[in-house]
């Protein structure tokens, strides 16, 4: 059950992914057609790929936890074995999972409260609309954190 919503979970933020990648090389190749060739630059595709480029990174980040990819050191993770080792990841798990409530969670839905009525100088768009990426990749990261502390107590033989 873990396993199929973590496939789940994956599938779709890659499908977001994968979108506003295609979306950003779209509106970088009309922002350099209408430069050089056109002679009149646009104006808002600068600003789009900008907050395609957020977007896009925060979504990756949240992947990157729930495929355990994200940066670490593990100098002493490879040293410890049986409870001692999953005592560690526990502990990390239980660091990242408050770092990131703090950060990005809490601090994500602050900002974008303050930002509710500043619009984007070329999209016209609410810039909460932008900053929404903060919590919502807050969310994805606390489930990946949640399951990976699951498994670490589920056995091996059990999944």
């Amino acid at each position: 059950m873990l396993t199929s919503f973590r496939n789940l979970l994956n599938r779709l933020i890659l499908s977001i992914s994968s979108f506003a990648l295609m979306l950003l090389v779209i509106t970088v190749t009309w922002q350099v057609f209408s430069r050089y060739v056109l002679n009149d630059p646009s104006n808002w595709t600068d600003e789009l790929a900008r907050y395609l480029m957020v977007w896009f990174g925060l979504l990756g980040a949240s992947y990157l936890f729930g495929a355990k990819g994200h940066l670490a050191i593990t100098l002493l993770d490879g040293h410890l074995k049986g409870k001692a080792h999953t005592a560690l990841h526990l502990l990390i798990n239980v660091i990242s999972c408050a770092f990131i409530s703090l950060a990005m969670l809490k601090g994500g839905l602050a900002l974008m409260a303050r930002t509710t009525q500043q619009l984007s100088p070329a999209l016209q768009l609410p810039m909460s609309n932008v900053y929404a990426i903060l919590p919502i990749s807050a969310v994805i990261i606390i489930v990946y954190l949640v399951l990976n502390t699951i498994e670490l107590f589920v056995k091996p033989n059990q999944k």
